[in-house]
């Protein structure tokens, strides 16, 4: 049985993206290949391979900038909900989506998924959450719950 010698474009259980990696042949040919999920180990890939390298660290490096820059400007930012609530209840609770829907009131627009929070909050109070605007990069911000009058 002959290896071939492949290069992951996806991650999985054979390796990281643009990984060198040998394995059957058959399996190269006839599933990796044709699905996609890799190319053969040859010059011109290689060679395109480390230029796709390189193009993306210069986006992933100017995506970081962005974020540190988002950072600088969301630093100190104290969100506030005001909710309906009984004895320091919340009826609800507090979700992912109530916090972005607040940050966009105040000019951020963020993504939901990358809030770090607990599930949900029920709770009237203070809460210290965090925005993980890159990787790299985590935003603490300081949520306050109020209940409605």
């Amino acid at each position: 049985m002959a290896n071939m010698d492949i290069i992951l474009l996806e991650p999985g259980k054979l390796g990281q993206v643009g990984e060198v990696i040998g394995v059957k042949a058959g399996y190269a040919r006839n599933f990796l290949i044709p699905q996609g999920l890799a190319l053969p180990a040859n010059k011109g890939n290689l060679k395109s391979l480390e230029a796709r390298i390189k193009s993306r660290q210069k986006v992933l490096a100017q995506e970081k900038k962005a974020a540190e820059a988002l950072g600088e400007r969301m630093k100190d930012l104290n969100v506030t909900l005001t909710v309906k609530a009984g004895e320091g209840k919340i009826y609800g609770a507090i979700t992912h989506a109530n916090v972005a829907t607040a940050l966009a009131a105040l000019g951020f627009e963020v993504d939901r998924r990358k809030l770090d929070m607990p599930k949900s909050l029920k709770d009237i109070g203070e809460y210290e959450i965090s925005y993980r605007a890159h990787p790299e990069v985590g935003v603490p911000l300081k949520l306050t719950v109020l209940a409605q009058k």
